[in-house]
């Protein structure tokens, strides 16, 4: 009777043991919106950040954990501590959070961090930023080259990637900026959203934003899809994911584009994206 007992105390003991095993590890993703601008409904970047870290913590059912900053780039690095990747939704150019944190973000790509940059984030001056953002993101908005026109985006096919796992062909008005300045060959760049934009993207005179010779020849002269979703990949292993679409705060409520950025902040922080795409609620975004 004495060994009974003490062998059902040894099971009970080990099945304790099993059950209050740790957890399974989550992977630290880092949100940073730049202050929100143009009025309501558009470049909302602290709810779309809001967003992006409920559909990615509570909806998806990832081992994710989110470290949401807003206002610009943080002033303690200790946010980025243990990162997998970095989101940015913010105004871009010369009011770009990362212009003036070049060497520290510089620091966290060589060991492999990651980086997704939405809508104006994908654009910052020519130059030293510029240069950055190209070798992190694969390419950028480069003023007197890149064009940021309203039109409706066509997307018919994907190419077969992780980011695009259970995104159906839609499509989606928006702020589409496209012509960007991709590294040399396309070296390590994979489109993932692509369209040819219609020739009424092109009516307006030449500019920073607006128009140029080179987007003239690719669109009127050879009807050159654009790129306005890619993936990057470098020799180190750091994966990035650049989209220029999300000017207004309504383009989150198309599924098959959130599914898009979501699978690529999963594939940014080296997760494995899940077969049928990351998980979220149906039309998030009210304002």
């Amino acid at each position: 009777m004495r060994i009974l007992s003490i062998l059902l105390f040894l099971a009970y003991f080990t099945s304790f043991q099993v059950s209050a095993s740790p957890t399974q590890p989550k992977t630290k993703i880092v949100l940073i919106a730049g202050k929100d601008s143009h009025g309501k409904g558009a470049h909302d970047w602290g709810p779309g950040v809001d967003l992006l870290s409920r559909a990615l913590t509570q909806e998806s059912g990832l081992p994710i954990v989110t470290a949401v900053h807003k206002g610009g780039w943080p002033t303690d690095p200790s946010i980025f501590k243990d990162a997998a990747t970095v989101v940015i939704l913010s105004d871009g150019g010369g009011r770009h959070p990362i212009n003036k944190s070049l060497k520290q973000f510089d620091a966290l790509a060589e060991k492999g961090v990651g980086l997704v940059c939405v809508h104006y984030a994908v654009e910052v001056p020519k130059g030293a930023p510029g240069d950055m953002l190209k070798k992190w993101l694969g390419g950028y908005f480069e003023v007197f080259w890149s064009v940021n026109p309203h039109w409706t985006a066509d997307f018919k096919s994907f190419p077969k990637h992780p980011i695009t796992r259970g995104v159906k062909p839609f499509s989606l008005k928006d702020e589409w900026y496209y012509h960007m300045k991709f590294r040399d060959n396309m070296k390590g760049v994979t489109p993932i959203l692509s369209a040819l934009p219609p020739e009424s993207t092109l009516k307006r005179g030449d500019g920073p934003h607006s128009n140029n010779p080179h987007v003239r020849k690719s669109v009127l002269e050879r009807k050159e899809k654009q790129h306005v979703g890619w993936a990057s990949e470098r020799p180190n292993g750091q994966r990035a994911f650049g989209v220029t679409g999300a000017h207004h705060h309504t383009s989150w409520n198309q599924d098959d584009f959130r599914t898009c950025v979501l699978n690529a902040i999963v594939w940014t922080a080296k997760m494995e994206v899940p077969k049928g795409g990351v998980k979220s609620l149906p039309k998030p975004a009210s304002r």
